[in-house]
């Protein structure tokens, strides 16, 4: 309870992207307090899919991903609700690896960097004062420091305290995660389409496959449950049939998150720096939104550093933040939520299959749009 000290940084939300920056900027000197809601090591509703854009840097920090058993992924595949199915090379490639493992182990060499971590607590307020904030934590604490980074996710209570735009707007999406086990190829990252959705599976360490699929409220309220929606719906697919019989899930009941929005959002609201989904969610018909948290932290926390040395003012950090955010990640957005219109509903879905099988160039047009160039370690 009461006042903390003042840091130079305070990072709410212990994703991605809060991770790398917290690191990057203990590493720097900077005294930083990161909270976070949940507890060490947890699940979340993500794809686990991740591009080698960020992969030498990621290894930079000191995580080696080969010793958590980072899978190789070099093949896309992508199915028709009818089942029609289309394969293309990833020309980058990636490594499939869960956040319950990559989350902890940049959990661990945080705290060996010095970073404050407030763990079971959320940020309900965040006041922007003369040259500081003010945080108010929900125990009563108050936390006060130089700078706010906000990387609390792809929906917050916080977005709503700070009456952000895309809020205003209906946000129907549901996403759905699962570990299994099942027999499918280890290098292979597959999205398979069902009425008003689409699956994700790739796989992680230890053998295991992440299944995460996104779909609409409406989809849940007409079936009761997700059980027999995923009967109704999902097994449609003759691809995600076979793998839902036949896999052995490893939860007792899958991860959730509702309310998902794929709204446009600001990367700097009430002189907060947005990193990760809190600056913007890419559609998962894209994927990607692992390295985009990760790239964003990498240079969100060297201009924040470049701050808190007194090289930028704050209207120079925002400026050149909003800027390099919007460089670096604009168009990979506005190309997710402009090939998410044509799948989704069966017809088009077909279309969109027919289309690329038949121009397989202009799929993998797509995919290079979608993803960033290796970053320079």
């Amino acid at each position: 309870m009461g006042l903390y000290a003042m840091q130079d940084v305070i990072i709410i939300g212990g994703g991605l992207a809060g991770l790398v920056s917290a690191l990057e900027l203990a590493r720097a000197g900077r005294s930083v307090t990161l909270v976070e809601r949940k507890l060490y090591p947890f699940h979340k509703v993500c794809g686990e899919y991740v591009s080698n854009e960020v992969k030498p840097y990621i290894e930079s920090l000191g995580i080696d991903l080969t010793a958590l058993g980072a899978t190789d992924i070099r093949r896309f595949q992508v199915s028709a609700p009818s089942g029609r199915l289309l394969e293309s090379s990833l020309d980058l490639g990636g490594f499939g690896i869960s956040r319950y493992v990559l989350d902890y182990e940049l959990y661990q060499l945080g705290l060996g960097a010095g970073v404050e971590f407030l763990l079971g607590k959320q940020v309900d307020a965040v006041t922007a004062e003369g040259d500081g904030f003010t945080c108010t934590v929900n125990d009563g604490s108050c936390l006060t420091s130089r700078l706010v980074l906000g990387t609390f996710g792809k929906r917050s209570k916080l977005d709503k305290a700070l009456n952000r735009a895309f809020m205003q707007q209906p946000s129907p999406y549901v996403g759905v995660k699962y570990h299994v086990r099942v027999d499918l190829p280890d290098d292979v990252i597959a999205l398979h389409n069902f009425s008003d959705g689409y699956c994700g599976m790739s796989a992680i360490e230890d053998g295991k496959y992440c299944v995460c699929y996104l779909t609409t409220r409406e989809n849940l309220r007409k079936y009761g449950n997700i059980p027999d929606m995923e009967e109704a719906i999902l097994h449609r697919n003759p691809h995600l049939r076979s793998v839902f019989r036949s896999a052995q899930h490893l939860y007792d009941k899958p991860e959730v998150i509702n309310e998902i929005s794929f709204a446009p959002k600001r990367a700097v609201e009430n002189h907060i720096l947005m990193a990760g989904d809190s600056a913007g969610l890419i559609t998962p018909l894209c994927g990607n939104g692992m390295a985009m948290a990760i790239h964003g932290a990498e240079f969100g926390s060297e201009l924040a550093n470049a701050f808190l040395l007194g090289r930028l003012t704050r209207a120079e950090l925002e400026r050149d933040y909003q800027r390099g955010w919007s460089q670096r990640f604009a168009r990979r957005l506005w190309v997710g939520r402009t090939v998410q219109r044509l799948f989704g509903k069966p017809w088009l879905t077909e279309a969109g299959a027919w289309a690329f099988g038949t121009f397989k160039p202009a799929l993998r047009t797509v995919m290079r749009q979608t993803h960033g160039d290796v970053i320079k370690v």
